[in-house]
C-alpha cells in the first residue's frame, strides 16, 4: 500500500485539473487499497464559504493563496504520505506565474511527482523561472505527450532523465461498438467549461456554413469559474449575440449544465462529431480532446499539440485557428464520408485511445514504487 497526497485545485470547484485529481484519487483507491490525502489549493478563502453547502469530500488541507499558516498545514500533510503528487498550473497557486508552489516544493521532505498541465514553448523570464524551480525541486516530472516533452526540454532547463510521459487519463463516456439512438440530424458535439479562447464563436461560424446538411451544434458546458467572477457570463452573452446574428438559433444552441459523468456520456452518446475550434497553439493537452478520441467519436480541433500528436493517425481531421471556413470543410468531409471511411475513422480513434484512468494510475504507482526504491537505495 501506498499512502499519496495530491496538490490541486479539488471538487466542488470546476476545472480541468480538480476533474483530473478527482479521477485519479478515484483510480488510485479503487483496487490496490492505496491511500489518498487532498491538498485543495484555494485562492482565497472566501472561495470555500462560497461552495460550503455543495457536497464534496472534506480535504484534509487547504493551501490558500498568500497564506502562509496555510501552507504549513499543506506540507505537513503531503509530508504524511510515501509521495506527493502535485499538480502544476500556472493559475492555481498565489504569487506571480503561481510562484507560491515553489515554497511548498521546497519544504517538502517526501518525493514530488509534479503533473504539467501546460507546457509554454515560449515562456516569460519568469514563467521559465517558476517552471525549473518547479521542475528542480521534484523527484519525477510528468507530461502527458511526446511533444510536451520535447516542448519542455527545448524551452527549459530541465533534467531529461527526471521527465516520464504518462498520458491524461479517460472516462468509459461511451462505447463506440454499441449503437446508440441518434438525433434527427447529424449533431456535432462541443464540451467542457467555457472561456474566452475556446473558440467557440468560429465553431458557431463553421456550423452555420453547413445549413445545406441540415445539422444541430450543442455546445454543453458553464462559463469556468474563474472567468464568471471576474466578467461574469459576458463571453456566453457574445457567442449568443453571434447565433442571434446569424439567424442560426434553430440549430445552434448553448447548454449551460456542468454535467456530470453519466450526464456528459449521455450526451456523448448522441453525438456525430466533436469540434474542438480552441484558439491556443500551446495547448499541450485536452482532457476533453482524449475523451472524444476514446469515445471513438471523429473529432475536428485547431492545431494545438496536443491534437496534432493524438489525431495524426487518422482520428479526426486539423483545422486551422480563428477559420470558419477550414472547420466547415472538415466537418464537411466527415459528414459526407462514406460508410467505409467513417468505420476507418473509428478504428484509428480506437487504435490512439488514450489510456483509461485504471491504466494510469497503475502508471503512477509504478512511478512512486520507482522513487521510492531509488530514496531507499
Amino acid at each position: 500500500m501506498t499512502r499519496f497526497g495530491i496538490l490541486s485545485t479539488y471538487p466542488p470547484t470546476r476545472c480541468g485539473l480538480a476533474t483530473f485529481s478527482l479521477a485519479l484519487q478515484t483510480a488510485l483507491t479503487a483496487s490496490r487499497g492505496d491511500q489518498v490525502s487532498i491538498v485543495r489549493a484555494l485562492d482565497s478563502p472566501s472561495e470555500r464559504a462560497a461552495e460550503s453547502r455543495m457536497p464534496r469530500r472534506h480535504p484534509d488541507a487547504e493551501l490558500v493563496a498568500g497564506d502562509p499558516a496555510s501552507m504549513r498545514r499543506a506540507v505537513a500533510v503531503l509530508d504524511s504520505c510515501d509521495v506527493a503528487i502535485v499538480q502544476h498550473e500556472y493559475g492555481i497557486y498565489g504569487g506571480p506565474d503561481g510562484d507560491e508552489v515553489v515554497s511548498v516544493l521546497r519544504q517538502l521532505r517526501s518525493p514530488a511527482i509534479v503533473v504539467l498541465h501546460t507546457v509554454l514553448p515560449s515562456p516569460s523570464a519568469h514563467q521559465r523561472a517558476v517552471l525549473e524551480a518547479v521542475c528542480e525541486h521534484a523527484a519525477s516530472v510528468v507530461v502527458m505527450t511526446l511533444l510536451a516533452r520535447d516542448t519542455l526540454l527545448a524551452a527549459n532547463q530541465v533534467d531529461p532523465a527526471k521527465v516520464v510521459v504518462i498520458p491524461h487519463g479517460v472516462a468509459s463516456l461511451r462505447d463506440p461498438d454499441v449503437s446508440s439512438e441518434r438525433s434527427a440530424r447529424p449533431r456535432i458535439l462541443t464540451w467542457g467549461l467555457i472561456s474566452r479562447g475556446k473558440g467557440l464563436e468560429w465553431g458557431i461560424r463553421a456550423v452555420d456554413r453547413l445549413r445545406d446538411l441540415d445539422v444541430e451544434y450543442v455546445i454543453a458546458g458553464q462559463t469556468h469559474p474563474k472567468v464568471r467572477a471576474v466578467e461574469g457570463e459576458e463571453y456566453r452573452r457574445h457567442l449568443e449575440s453571434v447565433i442571434r446574428d446569424l439567424g442560426a438559433g434553430g440549430f445552434i444552441r448553448l447548454d449551460d449544465r456542468y454535467l456530470a459523468t453519466e450526464e456528459l456520456g449521455r450526451l456523448v452518446e448522441t453525438a456525430d462529431i466533436v469540434l474542438l475550434p480552441y484558439e491556443s497553439s500551446e495547448q499541450a493537452t485536452s482532457g476533453v480532446l482524449a475523451e472524444a478520441v476514446a469515445a471513438g467519436l471523429p473529432v475536428v480541433a485547431t492545431q494545438f499539440p496536443h491534437a496534432i500528436e493524438l489525431l495524426s493517425g487518422g482520428a479526426g481531421i486539423i483545422a486551422a485557428h480563428g477559420d470558419p471556413e477550414s472547420m466547415a470543410g472538415a466537418l464537411r468531409s466527415i459528414l459526407e464520408a462514406d460508410p467505409t471511411s467513417r468505420r476507418a475513422r473509428e478504428a484509428a480513434a480506437r487504435r490512439t485511445s488514450p489510456a483509461t484512468w485504471p491504466v494510469v494510475a497503475d502508471e503512477y504507482r509504478s512511478l512512486a514504487a520507482s522513487i521510492r526504491a531509488e530514496r531507499a537505495a
